[in-house]
């Protein structure tokens, strides 16, 4: 009797993967470049077009009048050609005492970025992280005052800084008197609490969450405790954006020390232009000057350029 023998099947093989689409991915990975390359493109054009004006004020800064007025409608305007030199900034010098309007500004600005950073900040931790009856109303009045224009309530302040009681060394003698004119504060005080900083404060720290705040003070912290340790070193973009939007009005006001500073000691940079336009105007000069004023400027910026991109990004971002 023959066995039959069956034969094992045989294994069956494994399926055939599908082919990657290598053609497009590449046409998508191209598409892409493309795209970025565009972007760039653009972007640089933009910036280079922003840019014209302060390679105009900087390249006309080192060439003489006759210069400057021959080459406005020519491509030389923006190009270090011709009588280069740096007379129009020793003419600067000799014209106005910038040393000290940029000391005024500097210490100014300074002051009144450093409170004002310091008081907007609490007044927005108190209006956003603290519960109490009429803050909305509180908060409502301080964006109402956006709306209102410096130059309406610019005569009724000189009016009252010049009744505010102050004290005032004559012949080694501390004394009282009354009024702000010609002084430091009075270009820095009314300017330190900012409605706009303010409000910019507390929709930040509306977005840090409320559980910190919970933990810290069943751990016993007080509310300024919780600003100082948590509040604060959770919200830097929050605090350059305000520094830099501070330090722009403060650096270049004009109208405000007009008014109520007559003395040239005390005199900040922007009245200084004023020294220029007096019978011929000199207008290397004046580009020469507003190169040196506009510096400090860009120099701010591009310190703390990262923090308030960052800040601008993340006040978009909701959830």
């Amino acid at each position: 009797m023959t066995a039959t023998v069956t034969p094992a099947p045989a294994p069956a093989s494994a399926p055939a993967s599908a082919p990657r689409p290598v053609r497009k991915d590449a046409s998508e990975r191209r598409r892409r470049r493309i795209g970025k390359i565009l972007m760039y493109v653009v972007m640089s054009g933009f910036g280079v077009l922003f840019l014209f004006p302060l390679v105009f004020m900087f390249v006309s800064s080192l060439k003489p009048d006759a210069q400057i007025l021959r080459d406005v409608n020519s491509p030389a305007s923006f190009l270090p050609v011709g009588d280069i030199s740096l007379d129009n900034y020793f003419g600067v010098f000799d014209r106005v005492p910038v040393a000290q309007f940029m000391f005024n500004s500097v210490l100014v600005t300074v002051l009144t970025v450093g409170l004002g950073l310091i008081v907007n900040s609490m007044a927005g931790f108190a209006l956003s992280r603290l519960r109490w009856k009429g803050r909305l109303v509180v908060m409502a009045l301080i964006i109402a005052t956006l709306i209102v224009p410096f130059e309406t309530i610019a005569v009724p302040m000189v009016y009252w800084v010049s009744h505010l009681p102050t004290l005032v060394m004559e012949g080694g003698v501390l004394k009282y008197d009354f009024g702000w004119l010609n002084t430091y504060q009075v270009q820095i005080v009314p300017f330190i609490a900012n409605a706009f900083s303010i409000f910019l404060f507390a929709q930040y720290f509306s977005t840090i969450p409320a559980s910190l705040d919970e933990a810290a003070r069943i751990d016993g912290a007080s509310w300024f405790t919780v600003y100082r340790r948590i509040i604060v070193p959770l919200s830097g973009p929050a605090f350059a954006t305000v520094a830099i939007l501070t330090f722009l009005p403060a650096w270049n006001q004009y109208l405000w020390p007009l008014m109520v500073v007559q003395k040239e000691g005390l005199r900040p940079v922007m009245v200084g232009m004023q020294y220029f336009f007096q019978l011929n105007t000199a207008w290397g000069e004046v580009m020469a000057y507003t190169s040196l004023i506009t510096l400090p400027v860009l120099i701010v910026f591009l310190v703390f350029q990262r923090a308030f991109v960052s800040s601008i990004a993340a006040s978009g971002v909701k959830g």
